[in-house]
């Protein structure tokens, strides 16, 4: 049998520590994390009932085409919920765990970060609901002019509503990310500043790849997140 090197040995002793800690850490989240889906699959009809009351779909047809799509608008919403609520805990444990690794400012810098972060989640999930909502009205107001019948799919519906909107809360949280990462010289400032077009042809691609389709939806999902990095930027300029 093979010996284990001592290099090997001692990089094995000297992290395993850590990662036990993160093993740890990771079982916390996915457990709220699937508490949280469970609630969310057992409770999806109010949470369905909701978010139609919110599109007020009066000239539109909402069908179910098979009868398995109640099982999968439960586990849509479920894992819709677990994502909203494990958030903030991903980045609670994340800040946690490197906390001992960073200096007393460096740490102060980054926890203040955490409420924005979360203020960030929700405008971005709520900015992805307001554009569903946007697109769905136009698309109704054209179909009843030309009074065309709209049948539209309700899981399809419901999924575009939902991976829209948890997309944007992930990309509103750039400048969060980006800015801890600037202040502790790991990216630089003026690498961002130079790459600045290739960022907007990467936020312009990203925009096209949501649900809606249209150009005008991607260029009103585009401004604000060309605006949010333009921002991060202008909010550490003194790190160039």
């Amino acid at each position: 049998m093979k010996k284990t090197s001592p290099t090997l040995q001692t990089a094995i002793t000297q992290y395993m520590p850590y990662l036990i800690e993160i093993r740890k850490r990771l079982f916390f989240v996915l457990a709220v994390f699937f508490i949280a889906a469970a609630v969310g699959f057992i409770y999806f009809e109010p949470f369905i009932k909701l978010i139609l009351k919110f599109y007020n779909l009066k000239s539109a047809n909402i069908v179910f085409t098979s009868p398995f799509q109640f099982i999968n608008l439960a586990v849509n919403s479920g894992i819709t919920f677990g994502l909203i609520i494990a958030f903030p805990l991903i980045i609670y444990q994340l800040v946690s765990f490197l906390k001992p690794a960073l200096k007393s400012k460096e740490y102060i810098s980054i926890i203040t970060a955490i409420p924005i972060s979360f203020i960030l989640f929700i405008i971005g999930f709520s900015f992805g609901g307001w554009i569903m909502k946007f697109v769905v009205n136009i698309l109704s107001q054209q179909s009843s002019q030309l009074r065309v019948q709209n049948l539209w799919d309700i899981e399809i519906f419901i999924k575009n509503i939902f991976m829209t909107s948890l997309w944007l809360a992930v990309i509103f949280q750039f400048p969060v990310v980006i800015t801890p990462l600037i202040r502790l010289n790991v990216v630089k400032y003026q690498s961002l500043v130079s790459l600045r077009p290739m960022i907007y042809l990467a936020l312009l691609i990203f925009t096209m790849s949501l649900p809606p389709t249209d150009i005008l939806t991607d260029f009103l999902i585009f401004f604000p997140l060309a605006f949010l990095f333009e921002v991060t930027l202008l909010l550490n300029r003194r790190y160039r």
